[in-house]
This record gives structure tokens, sequence and C-alpha cells, in this order.
């Protein structure tokens, strides 16, 4: 009796060890994940999000062709609006004065693609959630409907200049807010060449890419003052 005792001690010593190891191990691997008590839960970081909508395209992006022949570039990109961070303005006609988005924009400018009818690429939007387009975005009208002015644009950043160090990510030279979707504009046929990505598929842009939107002056060469100069 004492040995079947020591026997089934050791067995149930066995079984629970079995047990906790496997509950350690499931939690394990769950993700990780920061506990949210509230009804209405905002995200934790907003400007991040959007980064990762489309990243279910970035291995078709990489494996797609170069069209040579309906290539946007900046220089349309740029045109396409009142002043740099301005919405772009909608370049052909619309279906409906009433149309405010959604079912009719959305259909084009969800996912892109070729148009025929326009003989272009029809550019992502960054923000197909927000269906109200036509509260941001106007169409083009006839140049005769107003006149001239001394407005002028302000100068859009330059490619390939803005890289803190030679060889350095360059930083983003926009604001993050209604552009988090990064591949929308970066990636796919429907990009401005100059600003095309090589790597679509390291959706982690921020990672690299840090925002500097800030005016700079140049300052000269920095000397240090010492008091031994003196």
């Amino acid at each position: 009796m004492k040995r079947i005792g020591i026997i089934s001690l050791f067995l149930i010593l066995f079984l629970a060890f079995v047990a906790v190891w496997n509950i350690s191990y499931r939690e394990g691997q769950e993700e990780a994940y920061i506990p949210i008590e509230n009804e209405n839960p905002m995200p934790i970081i907003p400007s991040e999000i959007g980064v990762f909508e489309r990243s279910k395209f970035a291995l078709d992006y990489v494996n797609m062709p170069v069209d040579e022949n309906h290539q946007r570039t900046l220089e349309t990109f740029y045109n396409n609006r009142a002043f740099h961070g301005a919405p772009p303005s909608i370049p052909h006609p619309v279906a409906s004065e009433r149309g405010m988005g959604e079912n009719i924009c959305l259909k084009c400018h969800q996912n892109g693609g070729f148009v025929d009818k326009f003989n272009a690429y029809a550019p992502v939007t960054p923000h197909p959630e927000m269906v109200n387009c036509r509260q941001c975005h106007v169409a083009q009208v006839t140049e005769s409907l107003f006149e001239e002015t001394n407005f002028h644009k302000i100068k859009a950043p330059e490619v390939g200049v803005n890289n803190a160090l030679d060889g350095s990510p360059p930083v983003i030279p926009h604001q993050i807010q209604m552009h988090e979707n990064c591949l929308a504009c970066h990636a796919g046929p429907a990009a401005p060449k100059e600003i095309r990505v090589t790597h679509p598929e390291r959706v982690n842009c921020r990672q690299c890419h840090v925002p500097n939107n800030k005016e700079t002056r140049d300052i000269g060469e920095f000397k240090r003052i010492s008091n031994y100069d003196e």
C-alpha cells in the first residue's frame, strides 16, 4: 500500500506539472496586447494604425511590373493641388454633383487600378473610411471662372534632399494626419515615380522614417565657444 501511495503521489505531481506547463505554453503563444477597460476604446497610437491598412497588398506591389507608359510624376501630383498639403482636386467629370463619395469615389479610389476611360491609374485614397469625399475634394472647373490672383503656392519639398545623413532614410516632409496609409501614395502603379518606394513589403514605415515638417534655416558653421579660447 505504501508503494502504491508513493507512485500515486508522483503521478499526481507529474500530471500537475504537465497541466501547468500546458497553460504557460498557451499563454506564451497569445499576442501581446494592452487591456482597455472603457467601452469606447481609442486607438493606442492613431498615427500608426493606418500604416498597416494596406499591408496585405505589399507583396503584390513588390511583384507588380512597372507600366512605363502610364507613370504618374511628382509634377502632376503637385499641380493637382492648390498648395502643398492641400487635398487634390478632382481632375475628371464627376458622375453626380450630389455624389458625396463612398459608393461612387471608392469604386476606383479604394484599391486603384487602370481606368480605360481616363487612360490612367486611379490614385488610392489613404483614408477610405472618410466617405464624405466632396467635403474636401472639389472638381476642377474651367479656367475662365476665376480671375488671376497674386496667391503663391507653398514650395513643395524636393526629393532626395531631406535626409539627415547621406544614406539615411528620408524624413517624412508632410503631416501624418489624413496620410496614415503610406502605401496608398508611395507604392503601386498610381504612385508618382519619384516617391515610389523600392521596398513596399517593409510595412513598418515609421520604424525608419520620422516626421519632419518643421521649417529650418541655415545657421552657418556651428562653433562652440570655450573659455579657454580667450
